[in-house]
């Protein structure tokens, strides 16, 4: 089983539930509609990394991701992630109307900072990720068309969620491709404080 780090806490998540098309200008980059209802997929527990891949059978993009931790059935931890997207079979599998797993799911395509307790720290949440210092992509809970909370309550209402669980809350614009040997440092903010960061350099 693959881990995660809560403090000195090494937690193991059973599942990983993403959110697909939460905002608006990252849904106008891929050219995609706004869906009717909200956009969820799962990555398995083997799909968690710590290493940041530029390829995996084919040329990998970033999307840097507010996440979410559940605790006793509520968001008690959050961290920035990326979730690792195979482009190119992604366009493929839509185009034919089929699920999107083979090119989100795959080994390593989940990659996460430590989570640090929601409790600690004002509301709202954002994010922001720098690739080789340059600022890439940003974006904040009130960007989104689904808040954590509708987020959450949409979840529960089909799938029970068990501690540990982990939550991707979708991705703002500016996602692209991976380059081997570039350096991504990303944050969670709140109040336009740092609460927790982590770097990758991509192989």
């Amino acid at each position: 089983m693959k881990s995660v780090q809560v403090g000195d806490n090494t937690i193991f998540p059973s599942k990983i539930i993403c959110v697909g098309r939460n905002y608006v200008d990252h849904i106008k980059e891929l050219g995609n509609e706004v869906a009717e209802d909200m956009v969820l997929f799962m990555k398995p527990n083997a799909a968690i990394s710590q290493q940041l891949q530029s390829c995996h059978q084919e040329p990998l993009h970033y999307e840097a991701e507010l996440c979410f931790m559940v605790q006793q059935g509520g968001f008690h931890y959050v961290a920035v992630g990326l979730d690792l997207t195979k482009r190119g079979l992604q366009s493929k599998l839509k185009a034919k109307g089929l699920p999107w797993e083979r090119a989100k799911a795959f080994t390593g395509s989940a990659l996460f900072s430590d989570f640090v307790p929601l409790a600690n720290y004002q509301q709202p949440l954002a994010l922001s990720l720098n690739i080789n210092g340059e600022c890439r992509q940003s974006g904040s809970v009130d960007m989104m068309l689904y808040s954590p909370t509708k987020i959450l309550a949409e979840i529960q209402s089909f799938t029970e969620l068990n501690d540990g669980d982990i939550v991707m809350t979708g991705t703002p614009a500016g996602v692209g491709e991976v380059v081997a040997g570039d350096i991504f440092q990303a944050h969670v903010l709140s109040a336009d404080t740092v609460i927790v960061s982590q770097q990758w350099q991509a192989i």
